[in-house]
């Protein structure tokens, strides 16, 4: 039996796997913007956020929600972390009872801590839930490179339907039930990104970028298994592998505002100039408090924290990074 599918958001990524369903099945694209539905529908393309890109003339998109809503099999969240639970509540009306949801979105609920199956379990609790998450990179996977990613759901019978949803020839996608392990992952790199992206800016060499990195997993290995998620995990796809492509890539929003926070320039500045939300800056006091929280030390992450709240600058938190005291790898700091 085919499925319907409905996709909230017409940014890059979740254009990206619209595309990438509509090789598999009907799906509808809800965007808010009446031009960019248009320009989807009449050119197949999505200027605005994936110049060059052509979509699928099987992709359909419309800007009346309860259009991609009602009747659907499958709904798809590409909706930003900030904008996610308003979203889940306008759908209550037309959405079909047990119908799965599954979340695109790498981001946490800046007022509740919460990961968005969290906030759908909260909103929509008789539905399954699950993210697709990993080291996707959206104009790659548009121009037609190899990627890989992970669909995480508890309900094992469910996701394995859900992956033939999003598998194609070029893009990989696996299966896991650590819903907790994979959504943080995708949530945490992102400020690590930004640590990176500062290292890059003040001209740091690779030796840094890796140290990074690597201490950078360690902080999100500690707070994610004191959260319920599995160790191995975020030695995975969704863990190391999200973490490099994000750390290492110039089509990385994260990076690449901490890659300008390096060169000097204010927060302000850098988002203002922005039309893509980098969830890492928007995330950053939700990841302080969970840490606090769970007693984790995260001295990446802190130092982010307070630059991107305009506390400290780049070249103060690379400066206390070098300060810090050293013992063994095991250990945290």
């Amino acid at each position: 039996m085919e499925l319907n599918v409905g996709l909230l958001g017409g940014g890059s990524w979740g254009t990206t796997v619209a595309s990438l369903v509509a090789r598999n099945a009907p799906i509808t694209l809800w965007a808010r913007d009446a031009e960019a539905v248009r320009e989807i529908n009449e050119q197949h393309t999505n200027s605005k956020y994936l110049p060059d890109a052509t979509l699928p003339q099987r992709l359909k998109a419309t800007n009346e929600l309860e259009q991609a809503v009602r009747n659907m099999d499958v709904i798809i969240m590409g909706i930003p972390s900030q904008n996610f639970r308003s979203v889940l509540k306008d759908i209550k009306p037309y959405i079909r009872p047990w119908v799965p949801i599954v979340s695109l979105s790498k981001g946490l609920e800046l007022s509740t801590g919460m990961r968005m199956t969290e906030v759908i379990n909260q909103e929509l609790p008789e539905h399954p839930r699950g993210v697709l998450t990993g080291p996707n990179l959206a104009r790659e996977i548009m121009s037609g490179y190899a990627a890989a990613s992970v669909m995480a759901m508890e309900d094992q019978v469910i996701v394995k339907t859900l992956q033939k949803l999003f598998h194609s020839g070029l893009f990989r996608v696996y299966t896991n039930h650590d819903v907790i392990g994979c959504e943080l992952g995708g949530v945490l790199k992102n400020i690590i990104a930004i640590a990176a992206g500062m290292g890059d800016g003040q001209g740091a060499g690779d030796n840094t970028r890796s140290a990074v990195i690597t201490r950078g997993l360690a902080e999100i290995s500690r707070l994610g298994v004191a959260m319920g998620g599995e160790r191995q995990t975020f030695s995975g796809l969704t863990g190391m592998g999200d973490l490099v492509a994000t750390c290492t890539s110039p089509q990385s929003r994260n990076r690449s505002v901490g890659f300008e926070l390096g060169k000097g320039r204010s927060i302000d500045e850098i988002i203002n100039e922005m039309f893509m939300v980098a969830e890492g800056v928007k995330s950053a006091p939700a990841v302080m408090d969970l840490a606090n929280k769970y007693n984790v030390i995260m001295p990446i992450a802190t130092e982010v924290f307070e630059v991107v709240q305009g506390q400290s600058s780049a070249k103060k938190a690379f400066r206390g990074l070098l300060r810090a005291g050293i013992g063994s790898e095991a250990e945290p700091g």
